[in-house]
Order: structure tokens, then sequence, then C-alpha cells
């Protein structure tokens, strides 16, 4: 009877409806100067109700994003921003670029919470993010003593990657629902140092990743917004973004 039992494979659970951008009062901009340079800056923001103004809740600092720069969210550009952007720069699976558009964040990692708001997810030995994009679990972590019998043949065992994972907030990028081959595993974490990118994650120092992790607080919708600078500056007025310093 064990077996049978052990050899079923257990799905993820359906994904969430997506948050809507204008339910946020707390973002994290991230900017960098075009579409292919890997050091950038970011600063948070927050209001104090839908419709209001945003203010800064931090000045800038510095962070690092993908080795190849960014690429646009080809759901996005299919969808909010169709036929208002360049399609030269989309972002797929392993193109070493870092997501750009708007993006929830839903929960922190690592291997002990420094006092997060979010869900906290304590990475161990068999923690992975799936990269299969045949997997069931495409885009998601999952724990493979958890799920039955796993069904992936390509992860990224997360306690294995060191002190670059040893914070982290996942970014729900290619979530809602998960398309294969767009794009997976995409954090904030904790930068190798300040010029060298990463496969597509977005990494800064450990001080200012355990400021985030402590401000970002779920019943505020917490967003990423991430483009190049002049990307972002076409579309501030219209969508109401925070304005830069």
């Amino acid at each position: 009877m064990a077996a049978p039992l052990f050899s079923q494979v257990k799905r993820p659970e359906p994904p969430p409806q997506k948050p809507t951008y204008d339910r946020s009062r707390q973002v994290i901009i991230v900017t960098t100067p075009d579409w292919n340079t890997v050091q950038g800056k970011a600063q948070l923001f927050q209001r104090v109700e839908r419709g209001k103004d945003w203010n800064a809740s931090s000045e800038s600092f510095s962070v690092v994003v993908g080795r190849s720069g960014l690429g646009w969210d080809q759901m996005q550009v299919e969808g909010e921003f169709a036929k208002t952007v360049d399609r030269t720069f989309i972002k797929h699976e392993g193109d070493g670029r870092a997501p750009a558009g708007f993006f929830p964040l839903t929960f922190a990692f690592g291997n002990s919470d420094v006092g997060s708001k979010l869900p906290f997810t304590k990475l161990d030995e068999f923690t992975e993010c799936v990269d299969d994009v045949n997997s069931n679990f495409y885009n998601k972590i999952a724990n493979r003593m958890q799920v039955g019998n796993f069904d992936w043949k390509s992860s990224e065992k997360m306690l294995a990657v060191g002190q670059q994972y040893d914070l982290g907030i996942f970014v729900a990028y290619n979530s809602y629902p998960a398309i294969r081959g767009n794009g997976s595993c995409i954090f904030l974490h904790i930068w190798k140092d300040n010029h060298t990118g990463t496969a597509g994650c977005t990494a800064m120092s450990r001080n200012d990743l355990e400021k985030i992790i402590k401000w970002l607080d779920p019943a505020k919708t917490p967003y990423l917004i991430q483009m190049p600078e002049a990307e972002y500056n076409s579309f501030r007025q219209r969508l109401k973004l925070p304005k830069l310093k």
C-alpha cells in the first residue's frame, strides 16, 4: 500500500489571484541606466492609502541586476503595456536578465528570520527552486521531501548557494500563472559584490536587504517596480509612480 501512495505527485496549489498594483502602499523602485547595465539604484516608497501621493521611505542605495541587464516581462508587454514598449528586450528562461515591470513581493526566505512581517520560509538542504520548464512546480520553491514523487530534473538547491541566499524575498514574476520558458526563481537577495550581475535576480548589500525585509508589510501589498530610467520616466505620470530623486 505504501508504494503507490509514495509514487503520487502532489501538485502545487493553483496560483492565487495577482494583487493589482493600484492596491499597493509600499513599493521598491529599481532603475538602471539602460537595458544592458548591471548596476542600478533602488529606493523605498510608501503611501497612506490608495490614490494618495508616494513618500520616500529611504535614500537611494546600490543594487545589481541580471548579468545581461533587464528584460520586459512578456505577460505585461502583452497586457498592460501592449503597443507602448520596445519589444527588443523580452525576458525568458536562462537569458541572464532580471525582469522589468511590476511584481508583487510575496514571502521572504533564508537561514533565519530577521523580523519579517511577510511569510517566511526557512531553508534546509531539501529546499529547491524549480527551473525545469516541464515540472508542475516550475518557478516555485519546494521541499523535495514534502512533495511526494518530485517531478523536476533541474532546480536550484538554495541552501547550497551560500551567503547570497542567507536572506531573500520571492519576486512573484511569472507567477499568475507560471508560463513555461518565461523565466523562474527571481528573488531579491544578498549580492556577491557591488559590480557582479546575477542570473536574473536583483541583489544588494545584506544591510539594505535586512532593512527591506523588516519594512515590508503584506497588508500594504508590497511591489517591486523595475525598469531602465528612460522607461520609468515615460510611465511615471501616466501610472502615478513615485518621483525619484
